[in-house]
């Protein structure tokens, strides 16, 4: 009788607080897609990504992430790195970079060195990637604050370590401008100018923290005399701010304020051009009882906040937006040894983690009638570090881990986004309210293009704990013909996660040739059985799956 009236109130508290039924709960998971339905356009805002050593780009396992990444998607691909513009020599650190582009001589004036920057513009280029060109940081004969410098922070160290010199505002803003202008001048000689007006330019990142040891208003000033440089050298190119990181709303409204009405400081007439709004949003997982509990909610209302208030300003209906970073938490190089809370990294939890949260992003742009063009991974990989520290990146000694495989999907995922519902999917506004800590959030976005169709499934719940397979039933409506092809993709504990078959080999810190080469056929998008023929009837297919907790599905259709 206890088991029972137990049930009875947990089912009454998902009814309450999640807008489930009762039914809904004990009921089998049913999912209906109508390719009939158009709702919006599947665009791209995934195939963005990004990370803070920028001299990873170029080495061994850089290279071949980056080649990965750019064939997974069916349209150019868009990179964001940090200290492009700091002083050294070009060896790669956590959370450290630099490029030594400009230094001074001895009588003060400029010296420009393009050969690291170079190289990894033309890592990107030669792919067919795009930069999101981040103007920063701050060069060390510039700074007005330039020791200490070199910083050499480590996973445990306090955050704070790293914000030395290259944090400050210049101490002369001409020569800054002149530097500025000189890259774009450089970039469109050696790239081409079609070339470089596909890219997008942004100036620095989170001045709303201790990135930038300037005033708000020295900020502004920065913004005015870079924009000003870049438009100088390439009047069409698109650029623009402020990046600001979590709870920095007021901060990003006052910095839109000042680019539509406010004094230019380097022109002196009134407003500056924004053609790109960027603001960041993280999620903030704990450990509960020795359990991983993410919070997705967390970053859905930074990301919820700031689309509120960018659309309180009618003018920038249709200016694109950008999520500079959208991550489950703000870390990417503290690991789970220091940081046991990242524990989620190496798993199928950050495949569903992702999976649910951008289907979200895609509903709150929808929501705001906002032009949301990215959201940025904050996510790449850390070159010769152990393997599966539980860094937050997207591969581990060049073996791709699961969440990978979520992008891989969602390359797949073309033409119109169409009307798609679970019984068991959480509503947005509860989400916002109380993240998904009860019953799992079993989710669906689904997309047509020309005769195909994609429909991601996932189980999703913020806490890190197993739970068996639930039976799914997926009805697609809109078919024509007389069958339909299917073919079904999935990242399981099975499939699609080098991390399992690592810890089955004993987890090796030296694995041989021949376990590296199992780790990396484990590490790709695995395909789950034959493609399937079902008939269509009445211009509907039935697909029966079953998804455990963390599990990401993939229903390709062809008809």
């Amino acid at each position: 009788m206890f088991a029972k009236n137990l049930k009875l109130i947990l089912l009454t508290g998902l009814v309450a607080c999640f807008g489930f039924t009762q039914a809904q709960v004990t009921a089998p998971v049913t999912i209906q897609v109508d390719l009939r339905k158009p709702i919006g356009p599947m665009k791209p805002i995934w195939a963005w990504f990004g990370y803070d050593e920028p001299n990873y780009t170029y080495m061994k396992d850089g290279k071949k992430l980056l080649t990965e990444i750019a064939q997974l998607s069916p349209v150019p691909v868009y990179v964001r790195a940090h200290s492009l513009l700091v002083t050294g020599d070009g060896k790669a650190a956590l959370k450290w970079g630099s490029t030594n582009v400009y230094t001074e001589d001895a009588n003060g004036k400029p010296v420009y060195q393009w050969n690291i920057i170079d190289s990894i513009i033309d890592t990107y280029v030669k792919r067919g990637m795009k930069p999101l060109a981040q103007i920063g940081f701050m060069p060390e004969a510039l700074s007005t604050h330039p020791e200490p410098y070199r910083h050499h922070w480590k996973p445990g160290d306090p955050y704070t370590d790293i914000i030395t010199g290259w944090a400050y505002p210049p101490k002369d803003y001409d020569k800054w401008a002149e530097l500025v202008y000189q890259w774009v001048k450089h970039s469109v000689a050696r790239y081409g100018e079609k070339e470089v007006l596909s890219w997008y330019w942004e100036v620095w990142n989170e001045p709303n923290s201790p990135y930038w040891k300037g005033t708000k208003e020295e900020f502004f000033k920065l913004y005015d005399y870079t924009v000003m440089a870049v438009k100088k050298s390439l009047p069409g190119a698109r650029i623009g701010g402020a990046d600001v990181t979590g709870n920095g709303t007021k901060w990003l409204n006052d910095f839109i304020n000042h680019c539509l009405t406010g004094t230019n400081y380097a022109t002196g007439k009134t407003g500056t051009p924004l053609n790109l709004i960027l603001f960041h949003a993280k999620g903030s997982p704990k450990l509960v009882n020795g359990i991983v509990r993410m919070d997705v909610r967390a970053q859905l209302r930074n990301i919820n906040d700031n689309f509120k208030m960018i659309a309180s300003h009618p003018e920038l209906k249709n200016t694109p937006i950008v999520i500079g970073e959208s991550d489950p938490e703000g870390c990417a190089a503290c690991g789970m040894a220091t940081d046991p809370q990242n524990a989620y990294r190496n798993g199928t939890m950050y495949s569903s983690y992702t999976a649910a949260a951008f289907a979200r992003k895609y509903e709150l742009a929808d929501q705001y009638g906002l032009n949301l063009i990215g959201a940025v991974t904050w996510a790449f990989e850390f070159e010769d570090q152990p393997w599966f520290y539980g860094f937050r990146d997207l591969a581990t000694n060049g073996i791709d881990k699961p969440v990978l495989n979520v992008f891989r999907m969602f390359g797949q995922m073309k033409g119109n986004r169409v009307a798609a519902t679970s019984n068991r999917m959480y509503a947005l506004n509860n989400i916002l309210d109380s993240s998904i800590r009860k019953a799992a959030d079993v989710g669906v976005l689904a997309a047509k293009g020309s005769r195909e169709a994609a429909v991601m499934l996932w189980s999703y719940h913020d806490d890190d704990q197993f739970a068996a397979p639930e039976n799914v039933q997926v009805t697609v409506n809109g078919l024509t013909g007389q069958a339909a092809t299917v073919t079904r993709f999935k990242i399981d504990q099975e499939h699609s996660n080098a991390y399992t078959v690592w810890k089955n080999m004993g987890s090796p810190q030296k694995p041989t040739a021949a376990q590296i080469s199992q780790l990396q056929k484990a590490g790709q998008l695995q395909q789950i059985g034959q493609p399937q023929r079902i008939n269509i009837k009445n211009n509907t297919i039935t697909i029966p799956s079953a998804l455990a907790r963390q599990d990401v599905e993939l229903l390709k259709i062809t008809w």
